[in-house]
């Protein structure tokens, strides 16, 4: 799919997600921004979400020569600044957020090893949960009110769901079973 195609179905995505959002569909911004500046961009966007009440869309792209995680204000129509939270020697994906946006988890790839981090929007700080697992890791989201985190694991050649505490940065051990 050419770059100009790729675009033009970004726009139709983010429509659609957005529909759901308000009493009708709208463009969020359909021009794109040479610069690199809007949400739309020449670069291949991936792993759009839409926060709850559509204030934000998060998601990543390849505008800065690396695979970076960005925070789209949808009422300011604009970036918004994720201070520490990308760098040159990362490839960022699957960025997941809670409701308010104060929190943002995601994978990053870093001289080859992939680990689940935390970004604290307040204090401009990540965290690296996963860095004692010898494993890969894959799709992380977290709570709406950013306390518990989970993603998959690929510990043994098998896929499993860890969850872990934000506060502490350790697996919850016991999960509480749905009643029967």
């Amino acid at each position: 799919m050419r770059p100009r195609h790729k675009i033009f179905a970004s726009i139709w995505l983010l429509s659609v997600l957005l529909a759901g959002c308000s009493a009708y569909p709208r463009f969020v911004g359909p021009n794109v921004d040479p610069s690199g500046g809007g949400l739309n961009s020449a670069y291949p966007e991936a792993d759009p979400q839409v926060g709850p009440d559509g204030s934000f869309i998060l998601f990543t792209s390849d505008r800065r020569g690396s695979r970076d995680v960005f925070l789209y204000d949808t009422k300011n129509t604009r970036l918004l600044d994720l201070p520490g939270l990308n760098s040159l020697d990362t490839l960022s994906e699957h960025p997941s957020s809670s409701a308010d946006g104060k929190w943002i988890v995601f994978t990053a790839d870093r001289q080859g090893t992939r680990d689940v981090y935390v970004y604290n929007r307040e204090t401009q700080q990540q965290q690296n949960l996963t860095q004692s697992l010898n494993t890969d890791v894959s799709n992380p989201t977290i709570s709406a009110d950013g306390s518990t985190i989970a993603f998959e694991a690929n510990a043994g050649g098998q896929w499993d769901i860890l969850v872990y505490n934000r506060v502490t940065g350790r697996p919850i051990e016991n999960l509480p079973l749905a009643p029967r």
